[in-house]
């Protein structure tokens, strides 16, 4: 399967399973099972796994695409989706990557979702930097940590887990591990009622639980490597796709509102007898294509690295979180009351869109790295 047959797999399970579904989610705070059970029998949990693996061998412009396209249906299922591809990608850069092959296997069949678990309280925004550590037992180690915002949470079958090293010396000598789902001390901490994002299982996990060395992502002390080098350009660049996604929703909810919706006394539509709101409209669309421009140079930028690659990536997120904040306020204002009781799903995309500033790298924190990029300054 190539990108394009993809990114129509992926736009026809967003328009059949995941928009008609994505209210009822949002309003019950459930998870989306039946579309991320869609996603995997199309062969879309295994976009990146090699073909021969099963996989589609597919970069990061299909991801794009489709979390674009999924994020237009439904911010939650792209989210899960992605930190799937996420957690994924980790295992795919293991060095022992042979001793997860029938994991691999079972993700490219659709049958295995996995996900991140980095954040933790202490640490914050800073989910590079795990206050958790390891401690040496038998074969593995004792992973003893409380991970907060972690998506598709009891709903995963494994966890990509970072952890201080049990050697380390400072907050970025981490190492990441694949942990069962189903392994002992692994739990659940609380329901997942967010503002937005309501349907993404994003809940705190306890984790109390022994870990063979067979299980390790990284060599020991390098899971700063593998978050700097692979879990952040693909992050950000998901994050920037979801608010694409995110604002080309609300700019068509705007049009078929200012279309249908009339002054009956004037036998006009909103569209025809308003012009600042035609000046509304088409600032969001203005909005959405220049999204849609970095998302693309960017996704040139990691296709081929280069000296600006790192910024790039920085800056996608950056307006990612920007611009779907900016599109879908202007389509609340614009549609007025139809957006404010709920009857265009324009206030569900504006909620959602509030959560990518605050997922780190956080807006300001992004803004800071760029700073530091611009200047030459280390990032850390």
């Amino acid at each position: 399967m190539d990108a394009t047959k993809a990114l129509d797999k992926a736009k026809d399970i967003a328009t059949r399973i995941a928009a008609p579904a994505a209210s009822k989610h949002d309003s019950e705070g459930s998870f989306p099972a039946e579309t991320m059970k869609a996603l995997g029998e199309a062969g879309l949990l295994g976009l990146h796994v090699p073909t021969e693996l099963g996989g589609l061998g597919l970069g990061p412009r299909a991801f794009a695409d489709v979390m674009a396209a999924l994020a237009e249906a439904d911010g939650s299922v792209a989210m899960v989706y992605m930190m799937h591809i996420l957690g994924t990608s980790c295992i795919l850069a293991a060095p022992t990557r042979d001793a997860f092959k029938d994991t691999l296997k079972d993700i490219a069949a659709g049958k295995h979702l996995t996900t991140l678990a980095f954040s933790e309280s202490g640490s914050r925004s800073h989910f590079w930097a795990p206050v958790s550590k390891a401690t040496r037992s038998g074969d593995g180690v004792m992973i003893t940590a409380q991970k907060s915002w972690v998506t598709t949470a009891g709903h995963a079958q494994s966890y990509v887990v970072s952890t201080l090293s049990a050697t380390g010396k400072g907050p970025t000598d981490s190492t990441l591990y694949l942990v069962d789902a189903k392994a002992p001390g692994v739990n659940i901490r609380g329901a997942w009622d967010g503002m937005g994002l309501r349907a993404n299982a994003s809940s705190p996990i306890a984790f109390e639980t022994q870990v063979s060395d067979k299980a390790r992502l990284t060599e020991e002390s390098t899971g700063f490597k593998a978050m700097l080098e692979v879990v952040l350009p693909l992050f950000n660049l998901g994050q920037a796709a979801v608010g694409l996604g995110l604002s080309r929703a609300t700019t068509n909810a705007t049009v078929s509102h200012l279309k249908a919706a009339k002054f009956e006394h004037l036998g006009q539509s909103l569209g025809e007898a308003l012009p600042n709101l035609r000046a509304n409209l088409a600032t969001m669309q203005i909005k959405c294509d220049a999204l849609a421009a970095v998302i693309d140079d960017t996704v040139r930028h990691l296709e081929s690295p280069g000296d600006l690659t790192m910024l790039r990536v920085l800056e996608a997120k950056a307006l990612g979180g920007d611009t779907s904040i900016e599109v879908t306020s202007l389509g609340m204002r614009t549609c007025g009351g139809a957006a404010f009781s709920k009857h265009t799903s324009i206030d569900r995309f504006f909620r959602d869109a509030h959560a990518g500033a605050v997922m780190a790298p956080t807006g300001d924190v992004l803004r800071e790295f760029i700073g530091k990029a611009l200047l030459g300054i280390p990032l850390f």
